[in-house]
């Protein structure tokens, strides 16, 4: 009887239909986790030689908020599948005036201010403090980059992005204070979702698509308010923008890049 293949993946992307609709003979397969179901199923597709694991973060249809979605168990799974690499857009609002709607910005840090979720991999007894002094991968962010250039999008080469818990977005004073602290975006997944995968020494790179200026900056009187209709307007173009930035950073993507992140545990063990 034939033993029936692991399924495996070199890089991984959170990230909905968009992605691998565009990509012939696609796997759907469920996996479990010890920390429960992932977001959906994960959807398995080859590109150029390369195995490429899709999972919507809140599900196919978008029905998981933010503060529900098990970013433990959709991290683990990408590790379970053997992705090296991940890729991890998101849309955020702009806190700065130079960060215009449209553009996309490489994030190379983030400020946590969600609560209560489980953030961490080592909860004893065996203990890890790995250190996200740098959360991102340096070699992906440059690859990132390039190929957003390339394409035409105006792409912020750095950034801070805040983490608020959502799904509520932030009042004039909080994003006036996000805004005033020097902080250039704001999301709602990235954390712990960044932070777990570095502890599973995956290399990541966050792409934040800009949707809109935070209330902040219109509170200031630095812009004027944007309406749902020009919101919209927005996410729709960048949606399909960055499924080509996507495609074509994994076909970037060398398979043998060893990256900062992949070495993340290394000091990080705590011995009794």
């Amino acid at each position: 009887m034939a033993v029936q293949e692991k399924p495996r993946a070199d890089i991984g992307v959170f990230g909905g239909s968009g992605f691998y609709s565009l990509l012939p003979n696609v796997e759907e397969i469920a996996l479990e986790t010890p920390y429960g179901a992932p977001s959906d199923s994960i959807f398995l597709a080859e590109l150029e030689g390369k195995r490429v694991a899709f999972l919507p973060r809140h599900g196919r249809h978008h029905t998981i908020p933010p503060h529900k979605i098990n970013f433990r168990a959709n991290v683990w799974a990408m590790k379970e599948l053997g992705v090296r690499y991940l890729i991890s857009p998101c849309a955020v609002g702009s806190l700065q005036t130079h960060i215009k709607p449209s553009h996309f910005v490489i994030c190379d840090q983030y400020i946590d201010r969600t609560r209560g979720r489980s953030d961490t991999f080592y909860e004893g007894p065996v203990v890890h403090h790995v250190s996200p002094a740098d959360p991102y991968c340096p070699h992906l962010r440059r690859l990132a980059i390039d190929v957003i250039r390339e394409q035409g999008i105006t792409v912020h080469e750095a950034g801070a992005m805040v983490v608020i818990q959502g799904p509520r977005f932030s009042t004039k004073a909080e994003s006036k204070w996000f805004t005033q602290s020097g902080w250039d975006v704001v999301g709602m997944t990235q954390y712990p979702e960044a932070y777990l995968a570095l502890e599973q020494e995956i290399a990541v790179v966050n792409i934040s698509l800009v949707t809109d200026y935070d209330s902040g900056l219109v509170a200031l009187g630095e812009v004027p308010p944007v309406n749902a209709s020009e919101v919209l307007a927005v996410f729709s173009q960048n949606a399909e923008r960055i499924k080509s930035v996507a495609l074509e950073l994994i076909r970037r993507i060398p398979l043998d890049l060893d990256s900062p992140c992949h070495h993340a545990l290394h000091y990080a063990a705590v011995h009794a």
